[in-house]
């Protein structure tokens, strides 16, 4: 009987800095694991929301490092591009330093030329009554 050898998961350092609380975290998340699930697991309280990558409240901005994210439909290929990611559906592909984002700011990027752009009609019912 052969034994294949148990193939380990590279580790990376992922740093943060938290502009809203200016601190900076470091974690330590395997490139099996999302981030933000490891920074709370290792006692680093980060802003989110929903948890499958579909708003932007955990967004941040990659300074250096790269990373995987393939289940966030809540962010642009555009803003991807200007190197913004959502923390709660990525993985780290290489030592990172990111930066959190304000929400709104993020949400503003992504959705704020779309909203509030139709034309408002009189008497429509509301859903409170």
């Amino acid at each position: 009987m052969t034994f294949e050898p148990l193939i380990q998961p590279t580790v990376y350092t992922v740093r943060v800095r938290d502009r809203q609380r200016g601190v900076e975290y470091t974690v330590r998340v395997p490139e099996d694991r999302y981030i933000l699930q490891c920074a709370e697991s290792q006692g680093v309280d980060l802003p989110f929301s929903c948890r499958n990558g579909a708003c932007t409240a955990c967004a941040v901005r990659v300074i250096s490092g790269k990373l995987h994210q393939p289940e966030a439909m809540g962010l642009s290929p555009h803003l991807r591009r200007q190197g913004y990611a959502l923390l709660c559906v990525s993985y780290p592909r290489s030592d990172l330093e990111v930066e959190t984002q304000d929400e709104d700011e993020v949400y503003e990027l992504q959705f704020g030329r779309y909203f509030g752009k139709g034309r408002v009609r009189a008497g429509l019912p509301l859903d409170e009554d």
